[in-house]
């Protein structure tokens, strides 16, 4: 009797062990630090191309959970200060940095704005996460010297960093004025698929080789 119940609690023992190891092994989740353009700004946050995103790896059996930490207004100073509590509370095997237009929008220098980026992905990779850096174009009416500035300033941080850049989150639907919003800044829910199309390729690369 003694001797089946010993044989018991060493197969609840292995089975326990086993769980253990498999979540410690299965990989963490995406975070996504952004702002309006993630925060599913002017619509209902299920249409949003962070929950698509999340729907498209749910229906690819690659279900890992995307934590939406965007937030509305957000620039790099504020996305920086917050970025290791995020880390530490849910250790992602990805980190999606899509931040940088509200600096821009504001007038804030671009050296600023590539510091902060530059702290936030080395916080990232530090932690074990690999980084995407997603970047955004400022509108024509800024002037060519800063547009260009602005789009060389993520060009050269993901080339110092060694992370994966998509150089406009927008491509393709900032053109069309159907698929953006009255204020001519942010996108509409239909615009959210071509969005993550945008943005797929690159997360899929970096999530095959998690």
């Amino acid at each position: 009797m003694l001797r089946a119940a010993s044989f018991i609690c060493l197969l609840l023992l292995l089975c326990a062990l086993s769980v253990q190891a498999e979540q410690d092994t299965s990989p963490g989740p995406i975070l996504v630090i952004g702002d309006s353009l993630s925060a599913d700004y002017g619509f209902d946050r299920a249409q949003g191309w962070v929950n698509l995103l999340e729907a498209r790896l749910d229906e690819r059996g690659e279900s890992r959970g995307v934590v939406n930490a965007a937030i509305s207004g957000d620039t790099t100073r504020s996305g920086r200060a917050r970025i290791a509590a995020a880390l530490e509370r849910h250790e992602p095997s990805l980190v999606i940095i899509q931040l940088g237009g509200n600096d821009g929008l504001r007038g804030l220098p671009v050296e600023e704005t590539a510091a902060n980026l530059r702290q936030m992905i080395a916080a990232s990779q530090a932690a074990g996460a690999r980084v995407l850096l997603v970047g955004v174009r400022m509108p024509p009416n800024y002037g060519r010297r800063f547009t260009e500035a602005f789009a060389d300033m993520y060009r050269t941080v993901a080339a110092d960093t060694g992370v994966v850049l998509v150089p406009r989150i927008l491509e393709g639907v900032a053109e069309r004025e159907n698929l953006m919003q009255a204020d001519g800044i942010h996108p509409t829910a239909e615009a959210q698929p071509l969005i993550l199309d945008n943005l797929w390729p690159a997360i899929e690369g970096l999530l095959e080789t998690n």
